[in-house]
């Protein structure tokens, strides 16, 4: 080799490497978008699901990240004028939690700070903590254009969530009302439907007496919450039960507060569930506040913001909830009105940011119609199958909800977010905001001050709201309001709408149906082409990750021991079909996976081949090399072809793949070829050539660099810092040209030959068979043997013809006989089969055949012995009838495997002795 030659070292570090190109690549914005280069190009944008500014880096953000700059990575080099653009969400409930944390700790609240400082504060611990999750999407190696890295609550954005909420509220879309809403009593703020997930939990079923006012007689009724009680404004009975049908319209004296309620008839009931009778509590449940709007009852709310009774709750206010059911059920059974308590398995609202149960709680809230919405976003579904969901089982799922949807609760409790723009006239309510305080809603205060003196005079108060927006008000904008929008901006014009939307299947209600909606009404359009939605990675066990399991998998620690291509590919390569849950190895002990050092080990497999290619190049790039080569050209060998075949056919494969959201099934064909066909095979074949000074030594040389090329650019957008490297090395390009810009290699059809692969594949079958063989004979790797391989076609056999050569060459055979019968094969040979095809080495004076048979018959007691072992657990009665059946069934495939292990040994001692 020339000393000059640019070679790469003997291992590859790929700490130092991924370090590398993502500095470089960052420095020198080589993965800034133009809105205004190639024009005539198609644009391809993702702008990124933003993380909470307050979240690290967990196996779900890895996950997702690599699917996403895949698909990025891969239109780049399609020729697309392409945007990743990256950003994160303010996360108003997880952040007020922890500065009220860590006021707590200073022996403070909120309220002792004031708003302003309160801001100022969150916006300090924002400038110091908040970018974590960011620098760990960094060493992802995202393609993202940071240069347009947004925030939920920077100027652009914040002023597209105040038209957006202008906009709204102008055109009859937003109001202010008094409605039952999920209250989080730990965050002491109302979360949405899509912030409560429901839990299974043990619990109770109390059952009591209410006695009817004329004292003839009682109703029975039974509640998981008897604390509720307390606000019962009637008894519902089913207007079709007979039971109770005569003592509709009389009243109940409730107990412990001593007030009569009705008895009233309602179809909600189900006379079926337990003694038909259901007491009604319209301020602190759904139904109960439902009932109680259509017979006109008292709306009585017994809780304080912070989960304790108020004065409503009688001898029980100031109590938590939680102690006050339990003192509610000691009166009662004092009284003795409690008939019995049973356990009772149910399902209770758990608030998603404070994880306490919600209480539905009478608020008043501002509130988007939902219906004008989400009817443009059904009709882009029904008519223009806009957008398309991938895969297509959550279609349904997705239109369902807009189905289904209620109004939205937008307004939270909190201070940090985007106020809301209403600023109330307090002079006309006694200087305080009260339900009836009239307001007005601006995109400024100055614009609210004209509004309210034109309404309400010269003299007006006005104080503005204190509440702040749902987070997913500002992030249900993301697709456009990151673009520019209200604004016609070069990049809203040549980007929007986005592509493809990569996401989990656990948000399309929470943000996928949300942008939608708003995209729908301010765009006219839906904000993506493709809604790609994946599955969760699950744990080494296949178990749901979470913090309460404790069972989730640091990706920053398997990115330091094995490297982010590694982590990168073994995610992307599990995913079995689109949508699908991925399940990774872990060892929890040593901290290891033993899938994605298998990543790891491709990645050496692919830098090690390279070296050996670089070597053999002479010093000279693909480029230099060029590729002159006529598919028709007699001198092309048959490796050469078939190589070439393969290359193509796999190219076009890859791309059908990622166009189809395949990532899984094009990451597992490019191993395949690239371990198989290139390392294993052509590059073994091609020794011969590159070792002589036959005229075939630079067909092999053009052939090996201009495939090693394409290589590289195929895998790429998986793994794209070893392809960088080695690229690098390969082409000898300066620092500031990147094989992430080059394009895409192009499939040319006039190299596929199918025919020839297939028969390529019969000739690597028997070398295959002819190593195993030599193998499980113990021939030594130096000893040259004696071939046999026997086919009744005649085509098979001039395909073997044909290779030979190779096989002579690949299984260290002297000779190789094609023979058409078995009968003309030695006695004392080993056989293999591949296909239709029988390979025979024969073995007498090879090696010792005294001591192979009595390798096999140790080899075969050792496994009848097994068998009988087997078989007896399985003949045994007390066995069969207590195991678990997953048990029973591994004994019976292992039996199976035994003697089909065993029946091979008995036919090679046979053919042998």
């Amino acid at each position: 080799m020339n000393p000059t030659t640019p070679s790469l070292p003997p291992q590859y570090d790929p700490k130092t490497a991924e370090a590398r190109w993502q500095t470089l690549w960052e420095t020198h914005k080589a993965f800034a978008a133009d809105p205004h280069r190639d024009p005539d190009a198609p644009s391809y944008c993702i702008v990124i699901p933003p993380p909470n500014v307050t979240g690290s880096l967990h196996m779900g953000h890895a996950f997702n990240s690599a699917l996403i700059d895949t698909l990025v990575r891969y239109h780049r080099m399609q020729g697309k004028n392409t945007l990743c653009l990256p950003g994160t969400d303010h996360a108003s409930i997880a952040v007020q939690t922890i500065l009220d944390r860590q006021l707590r700790e200073e022996g403070k609240t909120k309220a002792d700070l004031g708003r302003e400082a309160f801001l100022e504060r969150a916006w300090q611990w924002k400038e110091q903590s908040g970018g974590t999750i960011v620098g760990q999407l960094r060493r992802l190696g995202m393609s993202v254009d940071w240069s347009r890295e947004r925030f939920t609550l920077d100027a652009g954005l914040s002023k597209a969530v105040l038209e957006a909420f202008v906009r709204l509220y102008d055109q009859g879309l937003i109001y202010r009302g008094q409605y039952l809403v999920n209250w989080c009593p730990a965050s002491q703020s109302a979360v949405s439907d899509l912030e409560v997930e429901p839990r299974d939990v043990e619990g109770h079923l109390w059952h009591f007496r209410y006695p009817l006012s004329d004292g003839s007689g009682y109703l029975e009724v039974a509640t998981t919450r008897p604390e509720t009680m307390l606000g019962d404004t009637a008894v519902a009975v089913n207007p079709q039960d007979d039971r109770y049908r005569h003592l509709v319209g009389k009243t109940l004296t409730l107990p412990l507060m001593g007030r009569d309620i009705p008895i009233i008839a309602d179809d909600l009931v189900d006379p079926a569930f337990g003694t038909g009778c259901v007491k009604v509590t319209p301020a602190h449940d759904p139904n109960d506040f439902a009932m109680g709007n259509r017979h006109g009852l008292p709306f009585i709310n017994i809780l304080n913001k912070d989960g304790t009774l108020n004065d409503n709750g009688g001898e029980f206010a100031g109590l938590d909830r939680f102690v006050a059911r339990q003192q509610v059920v000691a009166r009662l059974e004092t009284l003795g009105v409690l008939v019995k308590t049973e356990a009772y398995r149910h399902t209770v609202p758990y608030s998603d940011r404070g994880k306490v149960p919600v209480e539905p709680l009478i608020s008043t809230q501002w509130f988007v119609k939902i219906d004008p919405l989400a009817e443009k976003a059904l009709q882009s579904l029904d008519e223009d199958n806009s957008p398309q969901v991938v895969p297509d089982r959550w279609r349904k799922v997705y239109r369902d909800w807009l189905v289904n949807l209620r109004d939205w609760c937008i307004s939270r409790q909190l201070w940090w977010g985007h106020q809301i723009p209403a600023w109330y006239a307090v002079s006309e309510t006694e200087g305080e905001i009260g339900d009836h305080t009239p307001f007005v809603v601006a995109r400024s205060e100055a614009e609210a001050w004209e509004q309210a003196k034109a309404q309400f005079g010269e003299g007006v108060q006005l104080e503005r709201d204190p509440d702040v927006l749902d987070t997913w008000f500002s992030s249900g904008l993301w697709p456009f309001s990151t673009l520019g929008w209200p604004d016609r901006t070069p990049d809203l014009e040549r980007y929007y709408p986005t592509t493809t939307l990569v996401t989990g299947f656990d948000i399309i209600f929470f943000w996928v149906a949300r942008m939608t909606l708003m995209a729908g009404y301010f765009t006219d359009t839906m904000p993506f082409e493709d809604v790609y939605i994946h599955g969760l990675v699950r744990d080494e066990n296949n178990k749901k990750m979470s913090k309460s399991a404790n069972n989730g998998i640091d990706p920053l620690l398997l990115i330091e021991k094995y490297g982010t291509d590694a982590l990168r590919y073994t995610l992307i390569r599990e995913v079995a079909g689109a949508g699908q849950d991925i399940r990774l190895e872990y060892d929890r002990e040593a901290d290891e996976s033993g899938s994605v050092e298998a990543s790891r080990n491709f990645a050496n497999k692919l830098w090690n081949a390279s070296r050996f290619v670089m070597m053999n190049l002479e010093g000279q790039t693909p480029a230099q090399w060029g590729f002159d080569l006529d598919p028709q050209a007699e001198d092309l060998e048959l490796c050469d072809r078939w190589i070439l075949s393969r290359f193509h056919h796999v190219l076009d494969q890859t791309c059908q793949h990622i166009e189809a959201y395949g990532l899984g099934e094009a990451a597992k064909g490019l191993y395949e070829f690239i371990w198989g066909d290139f390392c294993d095979w052509y590059i073994e074949l091609a020794k011969a050539r590159l070792y002589s000074e036959s005229d075939s030594r630079r067909t092999v040389q053009q052939i090996l660099a201009q495939v090693l090329e394409g290589i590289l650019q195929m895998l790429h957008p998986f793994m794209p810092h070893i392809t960088e490297e080695v690229w690098h090395t390969l082409t000898q390009s300066d620092d500031q040209t990147y094989l992430a810009l080059q394009s895409y290699p192009q499939r040319d059809d006039r190299w596929r030959d199918p025919e020839l692969e297939q028969d390529f594949e019969l000739v690597i079958g028997t070398i295959r068979v002819l190593r195993n063989l030599r193998a499980e004979a113990g021939v030594k790797p130096a000893v040259k043997v004696t071939a046999l391989v026997q086919s009744d076609s005649d085509r098979e056999r001039q395909i073997l013809q044909r290779g030979t050569a190779y096989i002579q060459a690949l299984g260290k055979a002297d000779t190789l006989t094609l023979v058409q019968s078995a009968t003309e094969a030695p006695r004392k040979s080993l056989a293999g089969v591949v296909g239709t095809v029988q390979v025979l080495l024969p073995l007498e004076g090879v090696v010792d055949l005294e001591a192979l048979l009595g390798k096999l018959a140790k080899d075969l007691a050792k496994i009848e012995k097994e068998i009988k072992a087997l078989q007896g657990r399985l003949n045994n009665p007390g066995f069969v009838s207590k195991a678990p059946q997953e048990i029973i069934d591994g004994a019976k495939a292992a039996l199976a495997e035994a003697e089909t292990q065993a029946q091979i040994l008995r036919d090679r001692l046979t053919l042998l002795g």
